[in-house]
């Protein structure tokens, strides 16, 4: 009934793109009546100097800092371009000693705030250790200096051995029911050889969905899809993954993107509605993309709404709806690109609801990483060690 509620209204309104819940709440535009011009932007170097960046994100508590994570260990502050004396936390003694070498899918990966993070200073640090397992452990501000964390006040609150090197997922964020997402990959190798992403007795393949506020180390959402099915473990929200690298809720509307890699041929965007109530099924390794991969049924696949092939590229790197002011021809397009071609894409829907995707930029750069600024102002960044913003060109 929802949705059909929405797609009257998107009649309705036509061309203006624009959908209000209630007539006291801010208009969220949802689709666009055409793509947006790659004309209308540039990208400005900030700041550069990082170590394998992989990372960009904010606090929420109206400083505007920005937070650089690196992949071997440190956390930076950027504030008005400047890049802080010391880093915000170092967890390099804690990391796998496998992120410094050339190639590694290892290290420090992810960085969330908690939603209250002005008034109670938490956040939350995704890593593989010095086993290689994957840790997400709870941290504290400095009581006595903003711009420096408590380092003896880490807590892990969730861990899990991984099976090989690769495939580490990484990415944490909360959502918009402030509960914390975490991504696994599908454990590493190739080709899924533990059947993972089809496997809900694993949590290996799938996007977490627990309550960091409610038990230590975490509570389960009571409303959370396998809650009550004994065949699945119950901090499963969504599986069916291969390796999700970088996931975001569009701050807006709340739908959920998650840019998934590939493995011979495919890489993918799949796309929850903030209506859902989890247990999507995305179809990896049955379904590489939208094209049958290991043979098998994956019950209630759920197609990606865009994929490209490797001749365009071969490591996806998730991006964000743009709900920035700068750039207003940005509005309502998901912005993400390709970690070996440099290439950036922008996804939308236009006024049918239709899902269309145009190729927005070509860069050289190794593209690790997209990132938001409390402003929801869009970002890239280089694996080499640059940061770059989306500005009007």
């Amino acid at each position: 009934m929802k949705n059909a509620i929405i797609v009257i209204l998107v009649c309705l309104l036509g061309s203006i793109g624009m959908i209000r819940a209630q007539e006291s709440e801010p208009e969220i535009v949802v689709f666009r009546a055409d793509a947006p011009d790659p004309d209308a932007v540039a990208l400005t170097a900030i700041a550069d100097g990082f170590t394998r960046p992989l990372f960009l994100t904010h606090a929420g508590d109206g400083s505007e800092r920005i937070f650089v994570l690196e992949q071997t260990g440190k956390i930076w502050i950027l504030k008005d371009g400047e890049r802080s004396e010391f880093p915000f936390l170092d967890l390099s003694e804690l990391i796998t000693q496998t992120a410094d070498r050339p190639y590694s899918e290892q290290g420090l990966l992810g960085l969330a705030f908690h939603p209250e993070y002005a008034s109670n200073g938490l956040f939350f640090v995704n890593y593989t250790d010095r086993r290689g397992a994957t840790i997400v452990a709870r941290y504290l501000v400095s009581l006595s200096n903003p711009d420096i964390a408590d380092i003896n006040s880490g807590q892990i609150i969730f861990q899990l051995s991984q099976p090989y090197a690769n495939h580490n997922g990484g990415h944490i964020e909360f959502g918009p029911d402030a509960y914390l997402y975490v991504s696994l990959g599908d454990g590493g190798s190739a080709n899924d050889p533990l059947g993972a992403g089809q496997n809900r007795q694993l949590l290996l393949g799938s996007i977490l969905r627990i309550d960091v506020d409610s038990a230590l180390p975490y509570a389960i959402p009571p409303d959370n899809p396998f809650v009550d099915d004994n065949r699945a473990l119950d901090e499963i929200w969504a599986y069916g993954l291969r390796n999700v690298w970088r996931f975001s809720f569009d701050r807006q509307s709340g739908d959920l993107y998650m840019g998934d890699v590939g493995q011979n041929r495919w890489e993918e965007i799949n796309f929850q509605p903030a209506d859902s109530g989890g247990g999507e099924n995305y179809g990896w390794n049955v379904w590489e993309g939208s094209h049958p991969f290991a043979g098998g049924s994956a019950d209630n696949h759920v197609p990606p709404i865009f994929e490209y092939s490797h001749d365009a590229g071969c490591s996806i790197t998730g991006g964000y709806v743009y709900r920035g002011a700068l750039i207003p021809e940005l509005e309502a397009a998901y912005i993400f690109g390709d970690y070996c071609s440099g290439r950036i894409w922008a996804s939308y829907r236009d006024d049918e609801l239709h899902w269309r995707t145009r190729e927005f930029l070509r860069t050289n750069l190794a593209i690790s990483s997209f990132g938001e600024d409390e402003s929801g102002e869009l970002y890239t960044i280089d694996y080499a060690g640059a940061i770059y913003r989306f500005d009007p060109a």
